[in-house]
């Protein structure tokens, strides 16, 4: 490392790891670093965002979207500990991502100074894989090292400590050597790992002997698409998603059931329900309530991190290894038949006519899953997608058919509000040529997304690809927890606790020199849609949508329905929340 000061040896090792953006907010505890930032700008950008939980979220982000490690910075006390959200994200649903955090000087710690905390405690969990001080010049290149490399081999975000008088100090000789002085280096690789040949030879069986097949995917299947496809084809069998595994394969393959879930569709549930044999593939899905009844399907799981195999549902054979070498070495030794092949196209028969009643529903407001639904018909082939955590997740999963190729991305696991607009600043960032569609509720918006639309306002204008769409479903109401309330505990809705307060979010996209779309009416859906992926800026369509339509699971017991609706009716104005409930209820039947 050519460098003077250990500020500068830590930009340069960046650097040599490959990374290109750094996603942070200034502080003092940082300001040598940002100092070696700034010298370094034709080499690395720094992304600033309003907040540093943003910036945490726009490292995650980038890291899901396929640019390698996401790095975040802040300084010590308040900017590290608005970190911690962003990070549990990528620890939740397994993500590389490294945070450099400032600290007070080593000779003050442990006084009680001006923005002291204790960072180890803080981080302990959220970066359990490796959290590291640089407590002296010479310990700058191996802890950074190895906090990529763990970053990479765990596949979650670790923190590494820099005092602020250790950041100042003058880099030490990379070519010295003795006794204490570690060495190292930016080599990293990914291990292929495929099980032994018992290990297939059982799961074959297994898979054999069953006449109802049905194929789990989850985000760990990513890049073993074709291999899931010739497998589920070989076994006649049924195939259904996780959230994260939404976007790995066509939703309008014949034998697609869609999502698994809460949010997921009839057709899923109607596989889990009927099948004798379950094949999961890189999924770790936590809605274990939808798997299959206690002893109705033998299982079979591939899982590249082997401690995830049978910790949400009972497994017979583990297939420790990556998705598709360990679907390659499966396949021939699989027999090929019709299995339910037929059952399963009619289940997704069945869910598609549902789903055509849901989005022609007459709605008090507008149909929130029509506006999802006529997305779905003009998403470039080239957009990426950004969800939020709320009713629009739901829309997402059931009523947004990505095309093949187009990356799509939320807070699963953590399921926390506010990631729609870091995650699509971080991946317009990373394809400035490609179209970027943020969907957020007005919940969402008003937690922290009114905040990176400046960001956006400000960056928009260096994009090759102009175009950032920001769809925000305006139901004035929390409306998952409105009907989580309603479903789960049997009581009405709260309006003290679900209540949105107005706010403009088309005009105050115009404010900031942006463009804004308000839709109200069903006829204006489909040419905001078009108007929007057609600007020559960033555009918030802003669509004033019912908060009444229904947040159910598929296939819901006529005993939960009857309690949902026995709380619906303990509330002011809820006959019509009440009446689409039992319309949706009856489609299904």
């Amino acid at each position: 490392m050519s460098s003077t000061t250990v500020a500068d040896g830590v930009v340069d090792r960046l650097v040599d790891w490959g990374v290109e953006r750094v996603f942070g907010y200034a502080g003092d505890g940082v300001d040598p670093i940002l100092a070696a930032l700034r010298r370094q700008e034709v080499r690395i950008e720094l992304v600033t965002a309003r907040h540093e939980e943003m910036a945490a979220f726009m490292a995650t982000g980038h890291a899901k979207y396929g640019g390698g490690v996401g790095v975040c910075l802040a300084t010590q006390g308040p900017g590290a500990v608005h970190l911690l959200n962003g990070l549990y994200d990528a620890k939740l649903d397994r993500r590389p991502v490294v945070a450099i955090v400032g600290q007070v000087v080593t000779s003050a710690l442990g006084s009680g100074y001006q923005q002291e905390v204790d960072l180890h405690t803080l981080f302990k969990d959220v970066c359990a894989q490796y959290l590291q001080v640089v407590s002296s010049p010479q310990a700058l290149p191996h802890v950074l090292d190895d906090a990529f490399r763990t970053a990479l081999a765990t596949s979650s975000p670790v923190c590494v400590i820099v005092p602020h008088d250790v950041q100042q100090a003058e880099a030490p000789d990379e070519d010295e050597q003795g006794h204490g002085i570690v060495r190292s280096s930016t080599a990293y690789a990914h291990p292929r790992t495929v099980p032994d040949d018992a290990q297939l030879r059982a799961a074959a069986d297994l898979l054999g002997a069953g006449e109802r097949v049905a194929v789990l995917v989850g985000q760990g299947g990513a890049g073993a698409e074709r291999q899931v496809r010739d497998v589920v084809e070989r076994l006649g069998a049924g195939l259904t998603t996780s959230l994260l595994g939404k976007p790995l394969l066509d939703e309008s393959l014949p034998y697609h059931c869609g999502v698994m879930g809460h949010l997921g569709t009839t057709a899923s549930a109607d596989l889990m329900s009927g099948c004798d044999t379950l094949l999961i593939v890189g999924s770790n899905d936590p809605w274990t309530e939808y798997y299959p009844a206690p002893g109705q399907a033998r299982a079979v799981q591939i899982d590249v991190t082997a401690r995830n195999i049978g910790t949400k549902f009972p497994v017979e054979a583990a297939l420790p290894g990556d998705a598709a070498s360990t679907l390659d070495a499966l396949l021939p030794l699989l027999p090929e038949r019709d299995g339910w092949r037929k059952d399963v196209e009619g289940f997704v028969a069945t869910w598609h006519d549902v789903a055509e009643r849901r989005v022609a529903q007459r709605t008090g407001r507008l149909n929130p899953q029509l506006v999802l639904s006529e997305l779905s018909a003009q998403l470039p082939a080239d957009a990426q997608v950004a969800v939020d955590v709320g009713s629009v997740t739901y829309w997402y999963a059931r009523f947004l058919r990505l095309p093949s190729g187009v990356p799509a991305h939320l807070s699963s696991t953590l399921a926390s509000m506010g990631s729609a607009l870091p995650y699509g600043i971080a991946a317009k960032l990373l394809h400035p040529d490609r179209p970027v569609l943020a969907l957020a509720g007005d919940g969402a918006m008003q937690m922290n997304g009114l905040s990176e639309l400046i960001t956006v306002a400000h960056r928009w204008h260096e994009w090759a690809d102009p175009r950032f769409v920001v769809l925000v479903l305006n139901n004035g109401d929390l409306a998952e927890v409105s009907w989580e309330q309603r479903e789960m505990e049997g009581d009405p809705r709260f309006p003290t606790s679900q209540t949105v307060p107005a706010f403009p979010y088309a005009d105050y996209a115009k404010l900031l020199g942006l463009e804004g779309i308000r839709v109200e009416d069903p006829g204006q859906v489909r040419e905001a849609w078009t108007t929007a992926l057609l600007a020559d800026r960033p555009v918030v369509v802003e669509a004033v949508v019912d908060r009444d339509t229904p947040l159910l699971p598929p296939r819901q017991p006529e005993e939960k329905v009857e309690q949902t609706l026995e709380a619906i009716g303990h509330e002011r104005n809820g006959d019509q929340a009440g009446d689409l409930l039992r319309e949706q209820h009856d489609d299904e039947r």
